[in-house]
C-alpha cells in the first residue's frame, strides 16, 4: 500500500492550482469536485480535472478525484466525466453506509472492463464525516476490496451533529479514535482531518502529533505550506528509526536466549513493544 502521509486538496476547476500541486511532491493530490467547487462550476470542474488527468505529469503523486456524495445527484456525472482519465483512486465523501461503496465498486468494475484496464486497478478512499458514517464505519471498512484508507472529516461531522468545533479536538476525539481503530482492524490506512488555520504552524504540528499518537498514517492538507510540517510529523526521524531498530535487534537476541521479556534503557520490553517498533520501520520505508 502506497504511503499517504500528505494528502493535498485542490479545487477541480482550477487548472493553475492543480498544476501547482503537481510540483509540490506530495504523496496524494485530490482534485476536488465537491466542497471546493461552486455549484455553477461543477461541469467546468469535471472538464478541468479530466484534462489534468490526461495531460499533466504528477510525478510520484497519487492522482485522486473526490466525487460528490452518493445521493447528491451529481456523483454519476462526476464519475462519467472523469473516468477516462483513469485516476489512481476515487475519494468518496460523506459515506454513510456500505451501499455507497457497492455503487462505486460496480461503476469501476463496469468501466475497467469497458476500457480493458486491469480489474481492481483503481482504488477507493473513503471519507467518514457524518454521524451515520461513524456509526457504520465497521461495515464501511469491509465493503470494498478496493478500499485502502479511511479519511476522517471533523468539520462536516460537527456540522452534522450540531456540535461546537474547538481547537482542543475533544468534541471529535471519540469519532477520530474510532476511525483509526477500524482502519487498523481491517488493514487500512487512517488519514486525519484538515487543519483549517493555515497560518498556525504550531497548532498544525501539535495536531499532527496527536494524530500519530492515535495511529493515523497521514493528514489532509488544504494549502501547500502545510505539506512540509505534515510530512515531517508522519515520517519517523533518524533517532526514532535507530531506537526502533535497536529494540528489534535486542528483542531477537533475547529470544534466541530463551528470554521473552527483558529490560532496555530501564524499560520492560515484550512482544507489543516489538510490534510498535516494527510499525516505526514500516513507516520509515514509505518515507
Amino acid at each position: 500500500m502506497r504511503p499517504r502521509r500528505t494528502v493535498l486538496f485542490m479545487p477541480g476547476d482550477s487548472q493553475r492550482k492543480i498544476e501547482k500541486a503537481a510540483t509540490v511532491g506530495v504523496d496524494c493530490i485530490v482534485m476536488d469536485l465537491e466542497d471546493g467547487v461552486a455549484w455553477e462550476q461543477k461541469e467546468a470542474a469535471r472538464e478541468t480535472t479530466l484534462h489534468s488527468l490526461l495531460t499533466l505529469d504528477f510525478g510520484a503523486s497519487e492522482r485522486v478525484v473526490r466525487l460528490n456524495p452518493v445521493g447528491s445527484g451529481l456523483e454519476v456525472a462526476d464519475f462519467r466525466g472523469t473516468i477516462e482519465g483513469k485516476p489512481d483512486a476515487y475519494l468518496l465523501p460523506k459515506v454513510g453506509n456500505s451501499a455507497d461503496l457497492v455503487w462505486l465498486d460496480a461503476m469501476l468494475d463496469q468501466f475497467e472492463s469497458r476500457f480493458e484496464w486491469e480489474p481492481g486497478s483503481i482504488r477507493v478512499l473513503v471519507l467518514i464525516e457524518t454521524a451515520l458514517g461513524v456509526v457504520n464505519v465497521r461495515d464501511i471498512a469491509q465493503a470494498s476490496r478496493r478500499c485502502e484508507a479511511l479519511f476522517f472529516g471533523a468539520e462536516d461531522l460537527i456540522g452534522d451533529i450540531g456540535g461546537v468545533r474547538t481547537k482542543s479536538n475533544r468534541e471529535v476525539h471519540y469519532a477520530r479514535s474510532k476511525i483509526a481503530l477500524n482502519a487498523a482492524a481491517f488493514g487500512l490506512q487512517a488519514i486525519d482531518q484538515v487543519f483549517v488555520d493555515i497560518k498556525d504552524e504550531a497548532g498544525l504540528r501539535a495536531e499532527c502529533e496527536q494524530a500519530v499518537e492515535l495511529g493515523y498514517r497521514g493528514k489532509m492538507a488544504i494549502h501547500p505550506d502545510q505539506v512540509p510540517i505534515i510530512r515531517a510529523a508522519f515520517s519517523p526521524n533518524p533517532d526514532q528509526i535507530a531506537a526502533a531498530q535497536r529494540l528489534i535487534d535486542a528483542y531477537h537476541e533475547y529470544q534466541a536466549r530463551g528470554q521473552g521479556v527483558f529490560t532496555l534503557d530501564g524499560k520492560m520490553v515484550d512482544a507489543p513493544m516489538l510490534k510498535a517498533a516494527e510499525q516505526v520501520l514500516a513507516r520509515a520505508e514509505g518515507s
